[in-house]
């Protein structure tokens, strides 16, 4: 028998033909956070602040889609076409396969900051990242954190065909409210308090100190990284407890 290293191996090699057979699934993993990255960079272009603002924003916008909105979709279209069910049903490891899963979004993400990391070399004039174990940190953070919510949001969609409005509902609010397009000190401080207690907000102050601030470092951001850890345990909590493997249509 192979061992389990073999089959996650296998499980995710097999995860990233179909991801790459899906050309719909590229596109909004990697072109359309470049198309948001452009376009404003263009508008704020010779505003160095503001492009400060952008590119960090964009790249935990990045983390969000390629973990959270991806996973999200992706098992609640599994669940309910019965593939879920029939993986149960074969000799592979559930946890193997799950792990495939979670592992072809992780790559994801890292490509995509990879990606942001050089426009903003390139384009935007910020230079490599001045900082970049508080970028490694914040990134391993937040791709945990919202690949778990990803899989607990699952769990609340009664099916897939209502996942765009469920997943759109939650992913298009959280984005527009916690600074990826601006700076949050500029709104009103309801809102602040809102996207301060989101997980997102806290990731791109993480992701700013990580690829902007050359001066401080990781003991700056623990607060940040504090409430992306509280979210998580919540991730861990509502993943594991909603988890189901059968669809739920009569």
């Amino acid at each position: 028998m192979p061992s389990s290293a073999s089959l996650l191996w296998r499980q995710y090699r097999f995860e990233r033909h179909l991801f790459w057979r899906n050309p719909s699934a590229a596109f909004f993993n990697f072109l359309l956070p470049l198309i948001f990255l452009a376009l404003f960079g263009a508008i704020v272009h010779g505003h160095q602040n503001e492009l400060d603002v952008i590119v960090p924003g964009i790249a935990g916008m990045s983390v969000m889609a390629t973990t959270f909105t991806a996973l999200a979709y992706n098992l609640t279209f599994l669940r309910e076409q019965g593939v879920l069910k029939r993986i149960r049903g074969t000799p592979l490891p559930s946890g193997i396969y799950l792990a495939g899963l979670a592992l072809n979004a992780v790559t994801n993400a890292a490509i995509q900051i990879a990606i942001v990391v050089l426009a903003g070399r390139l384009f935007f004039n910020l230079g490599w990242p001045p900082q970049p174990a508080t970028l490694v940190v914040f990134v391993v953070a937040g791709v945990g954190c919202f690949a778990l919510l990803g899989v607990a949001l699952s769990h609340a969609i009664p099916n897939f065909d209502s996942a765009p409005a469920v997943i759109n509902g939650v992913f298009v609010p959280v984005i527009l409210v916690s600074g990826v397009f601006f700076d949050v000190k500029h709104v009103p401080g309801f809102l602040r308090d809102i996207a301060q207690a989101l997980p997102l907000e806290p990731l791109i102050n993480g992701l700013t100190g990580g690829l902007v601030h050359a001066h401080g470092g990781l003991g700056q951001h623990l607060t940040a990284l504090a409430v992306i850890g509280l979210w998580a345990l919540v991730g861990v909590v509502l993943a594991t407890r909603g988890f189901s493997w059968e669809a739920r249509r009569g």
